[in-house]
């Protein structure tokens, strides 16, 4: 007795270009939805993979393939065989099959796509707006420039002149084409806004970030300004004739050249992963995610690098101006906020309170806050806290960032400031510079940076700066 033929949904064909050149439905019609044509390039990324594997290697395969179909997740089963001839492999000239592959699909189910949680998805953004920004400023609740800070050579007259223009509105010093509203127009007109830098060519997006409640931007506003495309003269001279760079001017010469194309690429895997850009397979969303978690750690390296460089400086000094340390600690952790949703640990910002004045560098503050909370999130097991705490003592102010890790012996208290000191971990990407660079900031600013801790207890890392009235 024979054995049955099985059934199959639909059949198509290939050739040797991995072009679709027959198919039936409902095949033909995912396709043509994926941006695909028939006949025409295989459109359908799994799928396309699959028949790549077969025609390579002679195989038949099959397996279950996923698609985003509108908001409809898809998986099919198919079974793939290469097309042959009857002469030792030649391709069949009846078929049309000219090497390439014939498809059947024996399965076809459909299920609604997963929704992003929006919220998140704009946080995540933010965070990617921020790491590729050449140029942060501080604007009051009326857009008005407090400070400008950049490091872009394209940027270097418009940095002049805002720090020159302090109290100006930020967009005096911008154009908008096509714009000819007064300005400064409502912040969510300008969020997102195209504008032009005079002496760069290329094209900028400013991002406004609101800050202050219940009236959002209350508080003034955060602005970055995102290129569209990376300054390729930032590679320099120097490296172009061939001279030497490595040294010990490591961080300062290689930073810049390799921060701004790292950076890009980290965006563009978190608008992959996230999909941002369009519905996308979960398994390239994971491939994206390794792809920008390989440039973080990348990043964070080299920012390493630069800022040993310059804290070891014989002449290295902060900048310390008045500032609201609570403002300060609640920026960290809402920088941080996404991230430690993701490792599923709550992260608790201090209570809200009167400003807590203190003599320090508000942008060294924040690194060291940044570092500390960044490595309880990493280290922290999930569903645990990591908390921000204020206090005063004396004329100076503490914070501390307590978690409920692990802890730390007492010989790993000795050990974690030292000079890339990673306490045998491994794979986390970390340099082992973060706690020794954050110290040398600490006391740079006249004060100290600290750890209590036990083994199975967590740990509290606490910076301590001098206070003000």
């Amino acid at each position: 007795m024979n054995a049955a033929t099985p059934s199959y949904l639909a059949r198509a064909r290939t050739d040797a270009d991995d072009c679709l050149i027959e198919a039936d439905e409902p095949l033909a019609g995912l396709q043509q939805r994926c941006g695909g044509t028939l006949p025409g390039k295989i459109a359908i990324p799994e799928l396309l993979a699959l028949v790549r594997k077969t025609r390579q290697y002679g195989l038949r395969l099959a397996r279950m393939v996923h698609a985003v179909d509108g908001d409809e997740l898809i998986k099919a089963w198919v079974e793939i065989a290469p097309d042959v001839g009857p002469d030792n492999g030649d391709a069949d000239p009846e078929g049309g099959g000219q090497g390439g592959c014939s498809i059947q699909l024996a399965n076809w189910q459909t299920s609604p796509l997963p929704g992003d949680d929006q919220e998140l998805a704009v946080a995540r953004q933010l965070e990617i707006d921020r790491a590729v920004a050449e140029l942060t400023a501080r604007l009051d609740p009326r857009q008005q420039v407090l400070t400008a800070e950049s490091t872009a050579a394209d940027l270097a007259e418009l940095t002049h002149q805002m720090r020159s223009g302090l109290g100006r509105p930020w967009t005096d010093f911008v154009s908008f084409p096509g714009n000819s509203h007064e300005q400064p127009m409502h912040w969510r007109l300008l969020d997102g806004a195209e504008c032009i830098v005079e002496g760069s060519d290329r094209k900028w997006k400013a991002v406004l970030v609101p800050l202050g409640q219940p009236e959002a931007g209350s508080a003034g506003f955060e602005l970055y300004l995102v290129a569209q495309s990376p300054f390729i003269a930032a590679i320099g001279p120097r490296l172009v004739a061939g001279e030497p760079v490595l040294g010990n001017s490591l961080g300062s010469e290689l930073s810049p050249v390799l921060r701004q194309p790292i950076a890009r690429i980290i965006a563009n895997a978190e608008t992959i992963r996230t999909k941002l850009a369009g519905p996308l397979a979960q398994e390239y969303s994971d491939y994206a995610a390794d792809i920008a978690s390989a440039g973080q750690h990348l990043l964070a390296l080299i920012d390493d690098l630069s800022d040993l460089e310059v804290v070891e400086a014989e002449n290295f000094t902060t900048a310390p101006d008045h500032i609201d340390v609570a403002d300060v600690a609640k920026r960290a952790a809402g920088i941080l906020g996404v991230r430690a949703q993701e490792r599923r640990i709550e992260l608790v910002p201090p209570a809200p309170e009167a400003p807590i004045a203190a003599t320090a560098e508000f942008r060294r503050v924040l690194q060291v806050l940044l570092n500390l909370v960044g490595n309880a999130i990493r280290y922290s097991p999930e569903g645990s806290r990591v908390k921000i705490e204020l206090a005063r003592a004396g004329a100076m102010v503490r914070v501390t960032v307590a978690d409920e890790g692990p802890g730390l012996s007492p010989d790993q208290q000795l050990a974690v400031f030292e000079k890339f000191e990673r306490l045998g971990r491994s794979g986390d990407g970390g340099s082992g510079l973060g706690l020794y660079i954050s110290r040398r900031i600490a006391r740079a600013m006249g004060g100290d940076l600290t750890v209590e801790s036990s083994l199975g207890s967590g740990a509290r890392f606490t910076l301590e700066i001098p206070g003000a009235e």
